[in-house]
């Protein structure tokens, strides 16, 4: 699957850094010495959750998860500074730059469609009456890069049981806020704007979906998507919407962004596999933010013992 623009003319190759120049930097930086031993890339990208220290409030009381892995989480500052939003810019480095300022709060999230209990409903309507849980998963983009990341969130389909599916809903689809002023990304048609992305329901019930609320102990910073998103583990990054202002149940399949802008490329499910190649690249291997040598993809990111039952009968390669 590939990430391809509507108009090549909408982004200047000067507005996209490279994962190839990030990691380069990095590696300059941290002393070329290291690059020949294979060892993580440089101190600045090593786990510390001292890094967490932002001017989001911390958690209280955060239930650790069962679904944990055990791998050590990516530094909070490669975490925070190294995003995919494009509703805040293009380049790695755009939405910590260009989202300081986003306004979280208040935040309304409208829920509608096939459900019993569909309405508006306040963040903190939506987030108290459950546990938060640190979940320390695997994230993988679809351009061969990865990170561990130690959110803080709740299972999705906790929160879906609130507002009743109705025996007709067979999807849930999701939009994230569109506000040009505020998003100065969707100023530009990269994308036909809002975001929009979408589960199945049997795979928005599964345990491992949650929606995300914060990191590394804290509430999401901006530029990760706040202040509420959706996190499933074994899909490739751009499935995981962010700043979510809609929530709908609905018996067929929701467009999804990148779906529309490239059908070709894009498919309903996105599944991390490390099988199907990317048109301009292998996805049998993957950089780990941090690390200098790849390491081999995982089939579903490594978590195939526990969602690959949800694709019984199906051909992957097929339905990606």
């Amino acid at each position: 699957m590939l990430i391809k623009m509507k108009k090549a003319s909408d982004i200047k190759s000067s507005d996209i850094t490279l994962e190839s120049a990030y990691l380069d930097r990095r590696r300059f930086l941290s002393g070329a010495a290291i690059a020949g031993t294979g060892l993580a890339a440089s101190s600045l990208l090593l786990p510390n959750r001292t890094e967490a220290a932002t001017s989001k409030a911390a958690f209280k009381d955060l239930v650790k998860s069962k679904y944990s892995i055990k791998d050590k989480p990516t530094s909070f500052k490669s975490i925070s500074t190294y995003n995919n939003f494009y509703e805040f810019g293009t380049d790695k480095g755009a939405p910590a730059r260009s989202a300081k300022n986003f306004k979280t709060k208040p935040w309304k999230i409208v829920v509608e469609g096939e459900v019993g209990k569909p309405g508006t409903y306040d963040y903190d309507d939506i987030i108290k009456p459950h546990k938060l849980e640190e979940r320390i998963y695997r994230f993988r983009c679809v351009e061969a890069w990865s990170m561990v990341i130690p959110w803080v969130g709740i299972p999705l389909g906790d929160i879906l049981k609130r507002f009743e599916p109705t025996s007709k809903a067979k999807y849930v689809a999701f939009e994230t806020l569109h506000d040009p002023k505020q998003m100065p990304g969707q100023r530009r048609s990269i994308l036909d704007w809002p975001y929009r992305e979408g589960l199945r329901i049997d795979e928005a019930m599964h345990p491992l979906a949650i929606l995300g609320v914060g990191l590394y102990g804290r509430e999401m910073p901006n530029q990760n998507g706040a202040p509420i998103r959706l996190v499933v583990p074994w899909k490739y990054g751009f499935k995981s919407i962010k700043s979510i202002v809609k929530i709908r149940l609905t018996d067929k399949m929701p467009d999804t962004s990148w779906n529309l802008s490239a059908p070709r490329e894009y498919g309903f499910y996105s599944n991390v596999n490390p099988e199907v190649s990317h048109p301009r690249w292998s996805q049998s291997k993957e950089r780990l933010i941090g690390n200098f040598l790849k390491q081999k993809t995982l089939m579903l990111n490594g978590y195939a013992d526990e969602v690959a039952s949800l694709y019984t009968g199906m051909d992957l390669n097929k339905n990606f």
